[in-house]
C-alpha cells in the first residue's frame, strides 16, 4: 500500500473547472473524475459548463449520429 497519494501535477497556466466544488482552479487540485480541463485561460475554464452544454446539444442534433436506419434495428440484427 502506498504511503502517499500520487498527485497529478499541472503545468503553469493550465486551468480546470471542478465539478464538485463548482469553481475554477489553476492546476489540478481535485481528482480527474471531478474536473474538466485543462483550459488555456481562467476565462475559458469559467465557461466549462456552457461549453459542455453546447457540445452535448451539437452531438444530440448531429444527423451523422442519429440516422433513421439505426433506430429501426433490433440488437440481434
Amino acid at each position: 500500500m502506498a504511503l502517499f497519494k500520487k498527485r497529478t501535477v499541472g503545468k503553469p497556466g493550465e486551468w480546470y473547472y471542478c465539478l464538485e466544488h463548482k469553481k475554477v482552479e489553476e492546476g489540478p487540485e481535485c481528482p480527474a473524475k471531478n474536473r474538466f480541463g485543462p483550459y488555456t485561460s481562467r476565462e475559458e475554464a469559467s465557461h466549462a459548463m456552457e461549453t459542455a452544454r453546447d457540445r452535448n446539444l451539437e452531438w444530440e442534433t448531429d444527423p451523422r449520429w442519429h440516422d433513421a436506419a439505426g433506430k429501426d434495428k433490433t440488437p440481434d440484427e
